[in-house]
């Protein structure tokens, strides 16, 4: 007869550890001010990103944004905002803001964490990250359209998701 041995679960890992493992396992820049909260960089085909990760304890939450190296000048903002609207309709997790405090396009999404005993998983964080890269590499073009090209919401967007097939 089998008998299951009681174990007691593993003690959690911050997640910020977890984050810290990816990012020096990628080689990207990255700056932990606190035990609670990482910047990193990564570089994209379109721009640089910043990527921020900020520990809650009191809500067991990890909350994470993905910044554009971009700026929405005042003038094209009500256009952006439809843009984003948009491209969240599209979006499966995390949704896409533009600061009102300095006007940079982010990728925002809240990971909830209560109630696991081991914490978020080494997959979950990279998952998250792969995520947010995936499509802010992907909206990217769209807010340039409107921002520098004069292009509204649609026409961007319709751009920005047009498929080539093959190389010229």
């Amino acid at each position: 007869m089998t008998t299951l041995r009681e174990t007691t679960p593993d003690i959690p890992s911050h997640p910020l550890d977890l984050v810290e493992d990816i990012v020096t396992a990628n080689e990207w820049p990255f700056d932990r001010a606190s035990d609670d909260e990482l910047v990193a960089e990564l570089r994209g085909r379109w721009c640089d990103y910043r990527l921020f990760f900020v520990w809650r304890d009191d809500v067991s939450a990890l909350h994470f944004s993905c910044a554009f190296d971009a700026k929405v000048p005042e003038t094209r903002r009500r256009e952006i905002y439809t843009l984003t609207a948009m491209i969240n309709e599209r979006l499966w997790i995390g949704h896409v803001e533009v600061s009102q405090e300095d006007g940079m396009p982010l990728f925002r999404h809240t990971l909830p964490l209560r109630g696991l005993l081991t914490g978020a998983s080494l997959e979950q964080l990279e998952d998250l990250v792969d995520a947010a890269f995936t499509e802010c590499e992907r909206f990217y073009p769209a807010f340039q359209l409107v921002i520098w090209g004069g292009k509204t919401a649609e026409e961007a967007l319709e751009a920005a998701l047009f498929e080539t097939v093959g190389e010229a």
